[in-house]
């Protein structure tokens, strides 16, 4: 018999001699030809193990007794226990060691033991997360590669400060917002220091709040903070580091308290006492505020401030987040923009927002990605010339998928038009993730197109009523609501390898996500649009509608949010509308669903609308759906006064609704430099103030000197300004009939302490 501590070394004492005890009784019953020289050398063995545990305990034992001397020198032991931190047999010497002094009534010596040895516990936290961090997988399964995060990351764009409004647009409006600022008029903040006062600012930062749009890199920023502490890049001031992502928080709907929930989450520093917390420096991260399914409820909530108290995870979170639990503790939270409000404000000491990657950064990430320099040029100037795309593509995500696309297209010279709009984008990306092929010995396997049909029709059944709940990831129930097998997600990740994916990693539970939003949104509109083409289906009826009533329907639908949340999807439902996009979804549609009089009479429809004059949100949107029909007539009509060259372009021209809004379209989605704007350069008229509001609040510099700018005037500048008021650098209002109330309102605007105004003119 062959007995070995290595075969168990985290197998207590006890436990190892009743094996050796059972063992020896084992072999003194068994009948058999055994020899009397078999038998001593089974209990030589045993004794031989004995020995050698007698030793490894007496080793270890003195080894714990020097570094309990005060004259022994504190780091070289501790550095020895940072290198053999993996040594198993020691951590369980260590835990019988403690239970014999606290038995002993040594308390001090057990407590004084284990802080010692802080840096073990340390040591090997770092060690997973830094096995868990290192690599990315660029929307991939786990299916695909990974690579190094250190060899592929592109520092994003990340700006100190915020307004600490709610936006209500789609996201992908808010991208196209930002797209139009300068960064000269925002402060640029490195990752690893967004727990750093400002230059200052004395008092010291505890909660940071990071807010971006789906996408947009704030995980993959949380991850290459994680990364670079465990490398002892940054942050060696942090003793611990606990990521706690909401998506798996969810999951938790036991009572516990917050030790026994990092103890769960991070078995590593399962010895720490609940003492060490508060004396050690602990930052948690809360990754995902929009995907919490918690009720965090910060007015009502019990107040905790025991760490070993028990409560739901919700209270434990407000807890944290208000600072009642460990108030010295560090925590950052990451959010989409509409949810970050669900922190109250005195809660949080920083704001910060990922912006994605701007221009220079958008052309780096595509000469990385793409290996040929001819080809990444080529790829470069065509993401250029459509604004949407090039627009888009501050989104990471996007990036990684124009690339995919292009990359494929441009480089094997296919006759397929390049993609010019996002439906068309989206619409080769899923065509080029149902046809992947498997080469092994050199022959390919094409995935068989009623399997892709299938899995894509129930993708983008749980994709659309995911999307109606507001839900981006998803759990076992919700799959089940939506038909598909939890047994079979594997079917449905590997048909789309890069759509669909299950997140690895997770102790508690499975989690599912698409690999971006936009993703989901656009196979919940060729949900819609299938679902809807075929009525035999065995769908609910609303889906069955015919498909001119469906598409005006849903247009109602978009205006109707007050959140924009159907923009995006109504512009792919529109796209995919078109028989060309049809045609390509050839092999998933079985009949083209489309002609040229519905796409006629949808744009009429979506005219009449703009003509109505919604908001200018709204009607930007409805712009870039007139774009997915490709129906660009009124920015044509709207180009003949742009062309037009001097100031007062638009003089003595009567514009309609549709025009103005038109104008507004194309001058925020034009090459056009709107850093200063200057109202006499279009018409010297309170109107044209009033029309062209959304393109000023896209400004550094404001003149709107001597245009009859009154009361009226004023004030919806200054609602509109409000919104956003910290890129406003300079205001000319000289030489216009304010009165009393509009001084008051701009006096109110520069006591915003948001307000960066710098120079104003009345």
């Amino acid at each position: 018999m062959d007995v070995s501590v290595r075969k168990n070394p985290a197998m207590d004492v006890s436990d190892l001699c009743r094996e050796e005890d059972s063992s020896v009784e084992s072999s003194q019953k068994h009948k058999g030809p055994e020899s009397h020289t078999a038998k001593k050398n089974i209990i030589d063995s045993i004794f031989k193990v004995g020995f050698e545990l007698e030793h490894k305990i007496i080793s270890e034992l003195k080894s714990f007794k020097r570094l309990l001397s005060p004259d022994y020198p504190e780091c070289s032991e501790r550095d020895r226990y940072v290198d053999e931190g993996h040594n198993r047999v020691r951590e369980g010497l260590l835990k019988v060691t403690l239970l014999l002094l606290r038995k002993m009534n040594q308390t001090d010596l057990a407590d004084t033991l284990q802080t010692k040895l802080m840096p073990v516990y340390q040591q090997k936290l770092r060690s997973r997360l830094q096995d868990k961090y290192q690599r990315l997988s660029e929307g991939l399964s786990n299916h695909g590669d990974s690579t190094r995060l250190n060899e592929i990351y592109t520092e994003l764009y990340i700006t100190e400060g915020g307004s600490g409004e709610v936006n209500n647009e789609h996201e992908v409006r808010q991208i196209e917002t930002v797209s139009r600022r300068p960064e000269t008029q925002e402060t640029p903040i490195n990752c690893n220091d967004i727990f750093k006062p400002s230059p200052g600012q004395d008092k010291p930062i505890r909660t940071v709040l990071t807010k971006g749009v789906a996408g947009i890199g704030k995980t993959v920023s949380v991850q290459k903070f994680i990364l670079d502490w465990t490398e002892g890049k940054a942050n060696q001031d942090v003793h611990f580091i606990f990521p706690l992502p909401f998506r798996e928080l969810n999951l938790i709907q036991k009572h516990l308290s917050l030790v026994d929930l990092l103890n769960h989450l991070h078995t590593e520093t399962k010895e720490l006492k609940s003492a060490d917390y508060e004396d050690y420096k602990v930052m948690f991260i809360f990754d995902g505020l929009d995907e919490c399914r918690l009720r965090l409820d910060f007015q009502n909530s019990r107040s905790l401030s025991d760490v070993t108290e028990s409560a739901s995870v919700d209270v434990l979170l407000t807890n944290l987040i208000k600072g009642n639990l460990l108030p010295s503790a560090l925590l950052w939270i990451t959010s989409r923009p509409a949810a970050a409000n669900q922190i109250p404000p005195e809660c949080v000491h920083q704001v910060t927002e990922v912006r994605g990657f701007n221009d220079p950064q958008k052309e780096e990430y595509f000469r990385k990605r793409i290996n040929d320099p001819s080809l990444a040029d080529r790829i470069v100037t065509h993401i250029r010339s459509s604004r949407s795309l090039f627009i888009m593509c501050h989104i990471p995500v996007f990036c990684w998928i124009s690339a995919a696309v292009l990359e494929r297209m441009m480089g094997k010279a296919e006759s397929a038009e390049i993609p010019k709009t996002l439906t068309q984008m989206f619409t080769h990306f899923l065509i080029f993730q149902t046809k992947l092929k498997t080469q092994k010995y050199d022959r390919k396997y094409e995935i068989n197109p009623d399997q892709a049909r299938k899995t894509i029709l129930s993708l983008g059944k749980l994709a659309f009523e995911q999307l109606e709940k507001g839900n981006l990831i998803f759990y076992e129930e919700d799959l089940k609501e939506s038909g598909i097998d939890v047994r079979e997600v594997s079917v449905y990740s590997g048909v789309c390898t890069q759509i669909f994916r299950e997140e690895s990693g997770l102790k508690l539970g499975k989690v599912f996500s698409f690999v971006h939003l936009s993703i989901q949104e656009f196979l919940a509109a060729l949900f819609k649009l299938l679902s809807s083409s075929e009525l035999n289906t065995g769908l609910k009826n609303e889906f069955r509608s015919p498909m001119i009533s469906l598409l005006k329907r849903e247009v109602d639908k978009a205006l109707q949010s007050e959140n924009g949340h159907w923009d995006l999807f109504l512009r792919f439902l529109l796209g995919l509308s078109l028989e060309s996009n049809q045609t390509l979804l050839q092999g998933v549609l079985r009949k083209t669903v489309s002609s040229s009089d519905i796409n006629q009479e949808t744009a009429a429809y979506i005219k009449q609308k703009i003509r109505e004059n919604p908001s200018p949100e709204k009607s930007i949107n409805l712009f870039h759906c007139l774009n997915e029909l490709n129906d660009r007539s009124l920015e044509q009509e709207v180009q003949t006064y742009l062309s037009r060259t001097g100031i007062d372009r638009l003089s003595g021209v009567s514009l309609s609704a549709a025009q103005w809004s038109a104008l507004v379209f194309v001058l925020l989605n034009s090459e056009e430099d709107l850093d200063e704007f200057n109202l006499r350069k279009y018409d010297r008229s309170e109107e044209c103030l009033l029309r062209l509001l959304p393109v000023i609040k896209a400004s550094r510099k404001i003149d709107l000197s001597w245009c009859g700018i009154t009361q009226k005037g004023c004030a919806a500048l200054i609602s509109a300004l409000r919104s956003n008021p910290s890129h406003l650098t300079e205001l000319d209002l000289s030489g216009n009939k304010l009165g009393d109330s509009g001084v008051k309102l701009l006096s109110a605007l520069l006591e915003d302490p948001h307000c960066k105004l710098k120079k104003l003119h009345i």
